[in-house]
């Protein structure tokens, strides 16, 4: 017979409790559709200076549910629009034998991070963010990572890619106690869009709790003749690559009562934080997306483009499409990949991009272009 706490739970759960907002169970805001349509600021309830919504303002015109306030980034100590174009490229070196060397340093520490306005929630970082540093390196290079250990609790690093059973950051080969290091060494192979994340025990804890991040391997032009224009525009620093607007976005969300069902969504952490900071596009520059979903107790994931469609490379391990002209893709935990499109021949404006998962969508996960002109 089913016992009457049974019952509650499966009433009560978070689905049914959505209602209510996440403002009684955690002391955030989330408004609801007649709230959103009071426009915060004298801008958005219309046209804004440049003829043209903000992007709390579009999304309060469709009723949409949206976080109220404004999360302290500052003490967070990590920037959501920075964040995007952020990449950790470490410190370069020669080895005896002439092969590049790249050595990043990663700290573990405990910290407490805001997530949604008035939502704190305690994290275990790396490098006191969350994703942790994007990570970026080219095909081929010797790749040093010496790892710190500063919380309260073993911690590892376990990367996406080719390396040695001792180097995987697992129980018995990296998973490093409070106060001490390890330094893992291994070749940067496959190129690709890559996943890094703790895999100390209990799994799910230490993934959900922040230690992630992406870890992005470009292809060597020389190893790759017959896609050789196309490797070089993926090679970080070059004139080709430098013709593109390219963006690093980590699916993520937080279950902030620690019932293993999320309440908060996002890319990059904070709730409809480019909902509220639309981010800016050129729109005579194509736009590439590294794109891994880190989410915890959820199956899939999913990105869906509005009003345009993208090339998908399944991994990034491909110099060719593995899907062409889609406008939404989904993605199991680690998984990853790389998104390409263009607004050329779109008209400068505010263009959505989100989960597919319509409560995922309202729980944070909401984004929006703001395709621009490009300033002679």
């Amino acid at each position: 017979m089913l016992e009457i706490s049974d019952w509650l739970r499966a009433r009560l759960s978070r689905r049914s409790l959505l209602g209510a907002g996440v403002a009684a169970a955690g002391g955030s805001a989330m408004a609801a559709a007649g709230a959103a349509r009071q426009p915060a600021r004298a801008e958005d309830a219309g046209a804004n200076g440049r003829g043209k919504m903000s992007g709390a303002g579009h999304g309060s015109s469709h009723g949409a549910m949206m976080t109220v306030g404004e999360v302290d980034e500052e003490r967070n100590g990590f920037d959501t629009a920075k964040m995007l174009t952020d990449w950790n490229t470490g410190t370069v070196s020669r080895m005896h034998d002439g092969r590049t060397l790249r050595t990043f340093e990663i700290e573990a520490v405990d910290k407490e991070i805001e997530i949604a306005p008035g939502v704190m929630f305690p994290a275990w970082t790396y490098n006191g963010r969350v994703p942790g540093p994007a990570l970026r390196a080219t095909e081929g290079e010797r790749l040093k990572i010496v790892f710190r250990n500063f919380g309260s609790h073993p911690h590892s690093i376990h990367f996406h890619g080719i390396h040695s059973a001792r180097m995987d950051g697992i129980p018995g080969a990296g998973v490093v106690n409070p106060g001490e290091e390890f330094v893992y060494e291994f070749d940067a192979k496959p190129f690709g869009c890559h996943f890094y994340h703790c895999h100390a025990l209990p799994l799910k804890r230490h993934i959900h709790k922040g230690l992630y991040g992406l870890f992005v391997v470009d292809p060597d032009p020389a190893l790759h003749p017959d896609h050789t224009d196309i490797a070089r525009s993926r090679l970080f620093g070059t004139p080709e690559n430098a013709e593109w607007q390219e963006l690093a976005m980590v699916m993520n969300a937080f279950d902030t009562n620690f019932d293993d069902e999320n309440e908060v969504y996002a890319v990059n952490t904070v709730a409809h934080t480019y909902m509220k900071r639309p981010i800016p596009i050129r729109r005579d520059k194509p736009v590439r997306v590294y794109l891994v979903n880190a989410v915890e107790f959820d199956p899939i994931n999913s990105l869906h483009l509005h009003a345009n469609f993208f090339d998908y490379y399944d991994h990034g391990t491909t110099l060719t499409p593995t899907l062409r002209t889609v406008d939404t893709v989904m993605q199991c935990q680690a998984q990853r990949g790389i998104l390409e499109f263009s607004f050329k021949n779109h008209e400068p404006g505010l263009y959505m991009f989100h989960a597919h998962q319509s409560e995922f969508a309202e729980l944070g996960w909401m984004s929006f272009f703001d395709v621009r002109e490009a300033v002679v």
